[in-house]
């Protein structure tokens, strides 16, 4: 590749969660979202945050991504409170939120346009991303041309233009088939591997934070809080063969067991999913 995208200081998008406690609803249902969260991330560090459906995993992302606000304790970012939504936290869904009416390039140039960033370099930067993600050729294609990887492709490309410190991904393979999630799982790691930004990657599959990550942090049943933190040390980069190898399955086992232990507690109801602009309305904080 002939042109090379900017690369991440790795100096930048240490993550601090200290005592985070969320609350959500109002008066009698009110309920606690996650309780007492500490999470330490390291500059460049890959960490995959598991758990079972409706612990509080992208209330927590929320947090981060500045959407969602604790009741009690504090979010940073490189020392920085986070106080809202910023480029520097970029926020990649389970589904694309691409611009339907864009043609690829322009989705992935969107970004730099609201910076005001002039036509030609902006393309020129999407077109760079887009050769990295492998999908240059289809620049002038629009979001409905293409299939759902190559979407997800585009839509991981629109937030590394901004060349954020911290990469937070709900989901981000959850609705592909199984094998274009394989595909899609060693294209991250290949671009995260070129870029180093730090990334914070929300899955209940267990396999998928397995082959990921440098940690795992495994989270309760609601309230979330973490309950044990795995660290990782299959070397990189990782080829698909990892999954068949006996530490590999010792792993899965352990995970199994922490998320499905023999007594489980009483069964809560699921939290609302996040959406791209926080929690559903009729979900207020109690304060």
């Amino acid at each position: 590749m002939s042109a090379q995208p900017q690369t991440v200081a790795t100096s930048q998008g240490r993550v601090a969660i200290e005592h985070v406690h969320i609350h959500l609803g109002q008066g009698a249902q009110a309920f606690e979202a996650l309780h007492d969260v500490s999470i330490h991330i390291e500059p460049g560090e890959f960490v995959c945050i598991l758990g079972p459906s409706g612990c509080g995993k992208s209330t927590l992302l929320g947090a981060l991504a500045g959407h969602l606000w604790a009741s009690h304790g504090r979010v940073t970012v490189d020392g920085q409170a986070v106080t809202g939504p910023h480029p520097d936290r970029g926020l990649v869904f389970q589904h694309h939120t691409l611009f339907a009416w864009k043609k690829v390039v322009d989705n992935v140039a969107f970004g730099l346009k609201m910076q005001g960033v002039g036509r030609a370099e902006r393309r020129q930067r999407a077109l760079e991303l887009l050769k990295l993600v492998g999908l240059d050729a289809f620049a002038h294609h629009y979001p409905s041309q293409l299939s759902g990887g190559m979407q997800q492709r585009v839509e991981i490309a629109r937030v590394l233009i901004n060349h954020p410190r911290v990469m937070l991904m709900d989901e981000p393979f959850g609705a592909l088939d199984a094998q274009t999630r394989l595909m899609m799982q060693q294209l991250l790691l290949e671009v995260w591997e070129r870029i180093r930004t730090s990334i914070v990657f929300i899955t209940h599959d267990i396999d998928e934070a397995l082959f990921l990550a440098d940690r795992i942090l495994v989270m309760s049943p609601r309230p979330g809080r973490i309950i044990e933190e795995i660290a990782l040390d299959f070397p990189r980069p990782r080829q698909q063969e990892l999954v068949t190898t006996e530490r590999f399955t010792e792993l899965k086992r352990h995970c199994l067991a922490l998320l499905h232990p023999q007594h489980d507690a009483q069964p809560v109801p699921p939290l609302p999913r996040l959406t791209p602009l926080g929690a559903p309305p009729r979900l207020q904080f109690a304060i």
